[in-house]
């Protein structure tokens, strides 16, 4: 017995009133029900096809636009919809801006349910395209096949790609032409490996099947003009050896080209052992008067033109007298710590990766630094162990990853009754929920969102908060 296909829902000439979760715009309904769709803009006048309905929400997809929103500009990129990666290239960066600080403050007093003492206004980025340090691309041979090519009714020969995922299908690549995003050299050593990886013959991955000489592409990029290529490979071989070569003849500019070898089911490389093919093993970035160097494995924010910018948010809510032991936890390679060196007695970074601390000591060493220590661990084990009780912290940054602060390290912070504490976040939403439990013991004296990643709802959010006292 087939099942009933379900009626389509279309409510016609909604009027967006605002952005919601995850960036979508949002319309209320006469009887105050919330409809979410993608690619909607504050001020657009829609009809909308309802595909997911629950109880005081519905979500659904834009099938007609009866008037667009004054706030509407043409996307550049013709890729807008399909990677996912752009979804408010068409809208004014202006309200971008006001989005994504309405965003940062909504989490605060929703999630976090706190107010907060001073609220400063969003710092905008002065690059809106080609900001981004590092791009991954993804090999496939079963790339998304374009409703164009399907009315066509041609035969589809090539459905090689090197791209990034469709939005919401894992197993389908879609074929890159221009990305605006990175420097546009990256654009052209993308589609140069990829003409060639198909002359040569060389096979592209299947996500299905865990098959595939050709995986993964990764391009890095620096305000030093430094080039890094990164391939995740099956195996080595003569004809991927020939495919590196010309690459590296073909762009001289590139710093250094490093591959490895990956035959698990997922595409993280922190277990694996890159090889140096040619040049350096790192590039270098520069930020302020210090210089650091940035591996394959390295985490660094993607947006070269914004980390000072960032930093000195950190450095101006931290207002270090030179006295002052500093934990920066979740520390990367080392940047916010060895930018706030000359400002401290001492800082201590804490930090999963291993290469990252690694680098983070060879950056340290490079910049004559000598009042900085890095640990290698789990921030949680470390702090539980409390390895770091004879150095008691005056001021403590954290900077985790998007799913904020482990409750244990929330715990010990508490416990360290550490004085003052600056929180950088990427995710306004898990920072917002780590703050409602530190502001039983820390007042939340001042926020600021800054903008680091232009044409997307994400934004950066930073709180300094100051220990109650009785």
């Amino acid at each position: 017995m087939s099942r009933k296909r379900k009626k389509n829902i279309i409510l016609q000439k909604l009027k967006l009133s605002g952005v919601g979760s995850l960036g979508k715009g949002f319309a209320k309904t006469i009887d105050k029900k919330i409809i979410f769709t993608k690619y909607g803009i504050p001020g657009d006048i829609v009809d909308v096809n309802i595909r997911k309905k629950r109880s005081s929400y519905s979500e659904g997809d834009i099938i007609k636009i009866h008037k667009q929103s004054k706030l509407r500009v043409e996307p550049k990129c013709s890729h807008f919809k399909l990677c996912g990666g752009c979804n408010w290239q068409n809208m004014k960066y202006d309200y971008q801006l006001k989005y994504k600080n309405d965003q940062v403050l909504q989490n605060l007093m929703r999630i976090g349910k706190i107010q907060v003492d001073k609220i400063l206004p969003i710092i905008k980025s002065d690059k809106q395209y080609y900001y981004r340090n590092k791009m991954e691309y993804s090999f496939s041979n079963s790339r998304w096949i374009t409703k164009k090519e399907i009315n066509s009714q041609k035969e589809i020969k090539n459905k090689n790609a090197l791209g990034f995922h469709k939005s919401g299908m894992w197993s389908k690549i879609i074929d890159i032409n221009k990305c605006y995003l990175q420097e546009n050299i990256s654009n052209k050593i993308r589609n140069y490996t990829k003409d060639l990886s198909l002359k040569l013959e060389i096979s592209f991955f299947d996500l299905k099947k865990q098959s595939g000489d050709l995986r993964n592409l990764m391009i890095r990029t620096s305000k030093n003009k430094e080039i890094m290529v990164f391939f995740q490979i099956f195996k080595i071989s003569d004809k991927i050896k020939q495919l590196f070569d010309k690459i590296i003849i073909q762009f001289p500019e590139i710093t250094c080209l490093q591959y490895v070898i990956n035959k698990k089911k997922n595409d993280t490389i922190y277990d694996l052992r890159p090889v140096c093919y040619h040049g350096k093993k790192y590039i270098t970035e520069t930020i302020g008067q210090y210089h650091f160097r940035i591996s394959a494995k390295s985490f660094f924010q993607t947006n070269s033109y914004q980390i000072e910018k960032l930093y000195n948010i950190v450095k101006k809510f931290a207002n270090l007298s030179g006295s002052e032991i500093v934990y920066d936890l979740y520390c990367g390679t080392g940047s916010i710590s060895i930018y706030l060196s000359s400002y401290a007695k001492k800082i201590i970074g804490i930090e999963v990766i291993g290469d990252a601390v690694v680098a983070a000591k060879k950056n340290a060493k490079a910049n004559n630094i000598n009042n900085t220590t890095f640990l290698q661990g789990d921030v949680k084990e470390i702090l539980k162990k409390r390895r770091l009780l004879s150095q008691k912290p005056d001021v403590i940054i954290v900077d985790p990853p998007r799913n904020g602060l482990d409750k244990l390290v929330v715990e010990s912070i508490i416990k360290s009754n550490v004085t003052k504490i600056i929180y950088v976040s990427c995710n306004s939403a898990t920072q917002a929920r780590d703050l409602n439990v530190l502001s039983e013991f820390y007042n939340l004296t001042k926020s600021q969102a800054i903008d680091m990643f232009p044409q997307t709802y994400h934004v950066e959010n930073v709180v300094l908060l100051e220990k109650i006292y009785e």
